[in-house]
């Protein structure tokens, strides 16, 4: 299983290319499920985000999809999900962080992301766009809190706008580079490394922060 997942991340073009071929128009419904379950389902943080997005981005550069209506479809995807989980972690949340052991749900992501979103307020629902794993549960996260809806769901339209753009179209501009187009599986890797970068940083701060004897 990890390495299908491994072959996916390295090799997403091709695999992308193949449902491009195989479902035609359909490919955007799937695109707009694969980021609406990433984003509004707290049990699926492993789908692929950002390296889908770039991906999808060279493929409407090369003619395959039309960037616009990738803009359009994902960004709607993406905020529909954010919503979804805020509600799902408003009315139930609750319960979870009362049990230890939670199936289906890892309570360490949960209180991580507790910890980044008091770090951070309400700024963690835009910043968590760009953070794997933590985008996911920001907004339960969000919804426990009981956070005003009118507030989360500011910064959840203009952080998920911002990042399918910032996603989608880098891969559209930057796919016709030379570098890009021969390294495009380093790329992708680069990528999920960069956008992991952050959420690593921050557990190795917590992990390593020296105790405080009293």
């Amino acid at each position: 299983m990890l390495n299908h997942f491994m072959d996916i991340f390295l090799h997403i073009d091709a695999h992308l290319n193949s449902v491009i071929q195989n479902y035609g128009l359909w490919t955007y419904l799937i695109l707009f499920l694969v980021i609406f379950c990433e984003t509004g389902l707290v049990v699926t943080p492993f789908l692929p985000g950002d390296s889908l997005l770039f991906a999808a981005g060279t493929f409407a550069a090369a003619g395959s999809l039309e960037a616009g209506w990738l803009f359009v479809l994902l960004s709607i995807a993406a905020v529909a999900g954010d919503t979804v989980n805020y509600w799902i972690g408003y009315f139930v949340g609750p319960k979870v962080f009362k049990k230890e052991n939670v199936r289906f749900l890892n309570k360490k992501y949960l209180d991580r992301t507790h910890q980044f979103y008091e770090k951070y307020g309400g700024k963690t629902i835009f910043i968590a766009r760009f953070i794997p794993i933590i985008r996911t549960f920001a907004p339960f996260v969000a919804g426990i809190g009981k956070m005003s809806y009118w507030r989360f769901i500011s910064y959840n339209v203009s952080g998920g706008v911002v990042w399918i753009a910032v996603c989608v179209f880098a891969g559209y501009y930057f796919s016709n580079l030379p570098i890009v187009k021969q390294n495009f599986s380093i790329v992708i890797l680069a990528i999920i490394l960069i956008s992991i970068l952050p959420a690593v940083i921050e557990f190795l701060r917590q992990h390593y922060r020296p105790s405080s004897n009293i």
